[in-house]
């Protein structure tokens, strides 16, 4: 495809980081939508909206809230972005979000789905960079992790794949209409992902396991606000009923090779000065 100009959402964040720099790596040029970046960017303040898309060939999608809350707004946006010439969207979604209870789990994907311009959307788990770069970056620091997941599997993935996914649909053919299930390599509890941190640094990280409604009221206790606290327990409480315990192809579809491993992942942060 020919060079374009593209808009990434949380250009800062987890994916967005990586989908920017993938993107200038292969002479794009990229705009960070951001609160501070130039021309700025705020999903509450929709004046900002049309500076941010003005020139824009694609937007990497990233809502504020994946499960649906938001859709609304999210249409709006789409709206906006194919008036002002947009052509591709790619969005970055949830994991099995088709198996979310609530009629709105699908509707923030049915805003890009029925945009009428090409789009294709990402649905990651876990992202491994969670436990690096802001969720539990401090807990691991401190030596105790927090969790509600008992003996629930995941499938960590690296953000730098679902990244390397992202502009893959961006910049190559045949991802048009495409839903791309994303995991790693191999499925984890969240004790077994400490434990992995933990041989790496040579020290002992305590975890501690509690149901996910004593989960939600200790994270408030500690200053996390109830409704997101509550957004985490009910993730937490599908990986506990196993309902996260199954590996998908995304990765090797679009890539065509196996996902990073999460030991790959530590041993790399590690080395980069991560937790130290």
């Amino acid at each position: 495809m020919s060079k374009q100009t593209i808009l990434v959402q949380a250009g800062t964040g987890k994916t967005g980081k990586r989908v920017a720099r993938l993107l200038r790596e292969q002479g794009h040029t990229v705009r960070v939508a951001s609160r501070s970046g130039e021309p700025r960017f705020d999903w509450a303040e929709e004046s900002t909206w049309g500076p941010a898309l003005a020139g824009v060939d694609a937007v990497y999608v990233v809502p504020l809230d994946a499960t649906g809350e938001e859709h609304e707004q999210l249409t709006r946006f789409v709206r906006q972005a194919t008036a002002a010439g947009v052509r591709r969207l790619v969005m970055l979604s949830a994991r099995d979000i088709d198996t979310f209870e609530g009629e709105n789990s699908l509707a923030a994907e049915r805003a890009v789905r029925e945009s009428g311009v090409a789009w294709t959307i990402l649905r990651p788990g876990w992202f491994n960079q969670n436990f690096d770069e802001d969720y539990f970056d401090e807990a691991v620091r401190a030596g105790e992790v927090l969790l509600a997941t008992g003996d629930g599997l995941e499938p960590f993935i690296d953000a730098e794949d679902i990244a390397e996914v992202a502009v893959a649909a961006f910049t190559q053919d045949g991802h048009d209409g495409q839903i791309y299930d994303l995991s790693g390599a191999e499925l984890l509890t969240f004790p077994q992902a400490v434990g992995i941190i933990a041989a790496e640094l040579g020290r002992e990280i305590r975890v501690v396991d509690l149901a996910p409604a004593a989960y939600a009221d200790k994270q408030v206790e500690l200053g996390m606000p109830r409704e997101f606290a509550e957004l985490i327990a009910g993730l937490y409480q599908r990986i506990r009923e196993g309902k996260e315990a199954h590996l998908s192809d995304g990765v090797q579809r679009v890539l065509g090779r196996e996902p990073r491993s999460f030991a790959a992942y530590v041993k790399n942060a590690v080395a980069a000065g991560s937790w130290s």
